[in-house]
């Protein structure tokens, strides 16, 4: 009997590093003053440029994100550069405020920096690897040219600013739409978990715009019942993305391989997650004005922001859905629905009463879930997919 040959190891999962970690540590700030941005003149046109700002950040990290796949990030040079780019990012984060303001400028050069670090490194990091780096080429033109309207944009204002604004990001966002995905590599664990990471951070910033809200203010009843069901809210959003979603979503995207997981990733997490995390800064938005005025009404923008936001979030759950298992998922469509019919409440009692209705909504959405699908919901989660 012919002794049976040695089985090759499996090469190891690829996971998050801590350098990633520390990264992503720029975008908690960057994301908070989006967030003040729009709280600091709560109207729409100020509405849309914290969303066109949020678009912009997005696809910095998104670059990142598929950076960090391919790359070694032990490397020295390749550390350096993220060193170099989250200082420039610091810088892109501080001047969001006023980024159709005085620091246009400012905050469109601080974001060529970050592009250039990324495309520095995908350089150095693909010389052996010629289709990788012809796919990088062509993702580069689109950042290049992008990178030179922001510019443009910022040394304008009004309503040609922000034109020349949308179309800087809906060049970036065209770009791989265009070039397609042919080249690129995917570790789809790796991934999976960075973008599930990211929207932690999310949720994280919607948990510090509680404590910004309640600043200086007394803690009375009110108050602390405002703070319990901002966190509760978070948690239910946390919930509908992390219990089965996101293990899902990883099972169907490490069944594809090559470009059709190449673009699985390019359509579910990279275009697809931007709208879950614009709905979480919304929320935020929302939850901290709240906060600040637990026995008001809200005003048309913060309610919009919080009915809103919690309904883009859940829209782009089943919009998720259906890009990665091909189902439309009729239970978050109806409470996407329900969370915008909560909009009258918002503007005519108490924005407490509606943050309530939002966590009934949201919860009652999870708990129906795990009671409904329970038994795929233990097949996913043991890895059957």
């Amino acid at each position: 009997m012919t002794a049976a040959a040695p089985s090759t190891p499996a090469p190891a999962e690829q996971r998050v590093t801590p350098l990633e970690l520390f990264f992503d540590l720029v975008f908690v700030f960057a994301f908070t003053q989006v967030t003040a941005l729009m709280a600091a003149s709560p109207t729409s046109p100020n509405l849309v440029r914290g969303m066109l700002v949020m678009a912009v950040l997005w696809w910095a990290w998104v670059g990142y994100a598929w950076l960090t796949n391919c790359v070694d990030t032990g490397a020295v040079p390749v550390r350096a550069a993220i060193f170099t780019a989250m200082g420039a990012m610091i810088v892109v984060a501080l001047a969001v405020p006023e980024a159709f303001d005085r620091y246009g400028v400012l905050f469109a050069l601080a974001v060529g920096v970050v592009r250039a670090m990324f495309l520095v490194l995908f350089h150095i990091s693909t010389r052996d690897d010629p289709a990788m780096r012809t796919a990088v080429d062509r993702m580069a033109i689109g950042l290049v040219v992008g990178s030179g309207l922001l510019v443009a944009a910022g040394l304008l204002d009004g309503a040609a600013q922000g034109a020349l604004f949308a179309i800087a990001i809906a060049i970036d966002y065209l770009a791989p739409l265009l070039g397609g995905t042919r080249g690129w590599r995917v570790s789809a664990g790796h991934f999976a978990e960075r973008h599930g990471l990211i929207v932690i951070i999310a949720l994280g910033e919607s948990i510090v715009a509680i404590g910004v809200g309640a600043a200086g203010l007394e803690l009375e009843a009110g108050l602390v019942t405002g703070a319990v069901l901002g966190v509760a809210l978070a948690a239910a959003l946390w919930w509908v993305y992390f219990d089965v979603t996101a293990t899902a979503a990883e099972h169907r995207l490490r069944a594809r391989e090559g470009v059709a997981r190449n673009r699985l990733a390019r359509d579910a997490y990279s275009y697809l997650h931007l709208p879950m995390i614009a709905g979480i800064v919304l929320v935020a938005l929302g939850v901290k004005t709240v906060i600040a005025h637990v026995g008001d009404p809200l005003d048309g923008v913060p309610a919009a922001a919080l009915c809103g936001g919690a309904a883009l979030y859940l829209l782009a759950h089943v919009a998720f859905r259906l890009r990665v298992v091909g189902t439309l998922s009729r239970q978050r469509t109806v409470a996407a629905g329900l969370c915008v019919a909560v909009l009258p409440l918002a503007l005519a009692g108490p924005g407490l009463a509606a943050l309530a209705a939002l966590v009934g909504i949201c919860a009652g959405l999870a708990a129906y879930e795990f009671a409904r699908f329970r038994p795929a919901r233990r097949r996913v989660l043991a890895g059957a997919g």
